[in-house]
């Protein structure tokens, strides 16, 4: 795993720092060692984990025009860590926040970063409807994160929230995900958000391509959302 990800990070450009790739390695052997006893990836072959968590998560790192070194960023519903956590092994500078709901991923997460040695990563355990009310947490980070499988109304309902004004919001979504971007640009609007050109990336040594939804944050988001998850599942924007 560790020769794969190597090469791949420069494929991708990238100059990784001293041991991130045996770091990003021993990370993907707890990954699957802990994947016996908790359901945290379906991907279960290391070559796939390496391509297809570790080095798509890097891939962020590559954005034209988007830095995040020394930024503060927060991956929600961060599940496995991904993509969080590799972007912190990569760019040591980065103010990182993992949360997901489930209380038992963050604590793993927490004893991971122990493990690996990275320090200053905070886990949190809570809904993202609810957090993003929490003083310090609201219109706050410089980059909101998700890989999480929803929509990308209800996404930025979840994420847009936590993004300062001037800051990004980027998904990463399919290469089919046209129908569903377009449908989310009013509520990106409404959210204090501007749609802005889609980012294309292939993963190296894979056939597969992805795409980075970037929002941008205009204004502080209005009072009242997120709303509750029924509610937004219900309703959506």
């Amino acid at each position: 795993m560790k020769d794969q990800i190597t090469t791949g990070l420069s494929i991708l450009g990238l100059t990784p720092p001293d041991n991130a790739d045996t770091v990003l390695a021993e990370y993907g052997r707890l990954l699957l060692e802990q994947n016996q006893v908790m359901n945290l990836t379906a991907i279960t072959d290391p070559a796939q984990v390496a391509a297809l968590h570790f080095l798509d998560s890097a891939a962020l790192l590559t954005l034209p025009g988007i830095s995040m070194a020394g930024k503060s960023l927060i991956d929600v519903g961060t599940g496995a860590g991904f993509p969080g956590l590799p972007l912190r092994i990569l760019e040591p500078t980065l103010h990182l926040t993992l949360l997901d709901s489930l209380g038992k991923r963050i604590n793993w997460l927490a004893a991971l970063c122990e493990q690996l040695g990275v320090q200053g990563v905070t886990c949190l355990h809570a809904r993202a409807e609810e957090q993003a009310f929490v003083s310090g947490f609201r219109d706050s980070f410089d980059f909101a994160v998700s890989r999480a499988v929803a929509s990308m109304g209800i996404l930025c309902e979840l994420c847009l929230p936590y993004v300062k004004v001037g800051g990004y919001f980027l998904a990463m979504k399919s290469m089919d995900c046209g129908e569903e971007v377009a449908a989310a640009v009013s509520a990106i609007r409404l959210l204090g958000g501007r749609l802005q050109p889609v980012l294309e990336y292939q993963i190296p040594g894979t056939d597969v391509r992805r795409r980075v939804i970037v929002v941008q944050k205009l204004f502080p988001t209005p009072a009242g959302y997120p709303r509750r998850w029924a509610k937004m599942q219900k309703a959506p924007l």
